[in-house]
């Protein structure tokens, strides 16, 4: 196998990360809107928590982008 074309199979690879967190961004929010039109009073209370899953979620999606762009460019 060429060196080129295992750099194109490792940055797929690292690129799947990008599904995960598209997953777990969904999930997250959609747990909110569901419990947000149970109980509206708490909604207010569940909003650090929305915010600090989805700063984590993106965060694994951001770090296997770039891992993907670092083993395509370097």
């Amino acid at each position: 196998m060429e060196a080129e074309a295992a750099k194109f199979i490792g940055a797929g690879i690292a690129g799947t990360a990008l599904i995960g967190a598209g997953i777990g961004i969904g999930s997250i929010f959609s747990s909110y809107l569901s419990g947000a039109l149970r109980n509206p009073s708490a909604a207010d209370s569940q909003r650090t928590n929305l915010l600090l899953g989805f700063a984590l979620c993106e965060a694994t999606g951001l770090f296997g982008f770039v891992l993907a762009m670092i083993i395509l460019f370097s």
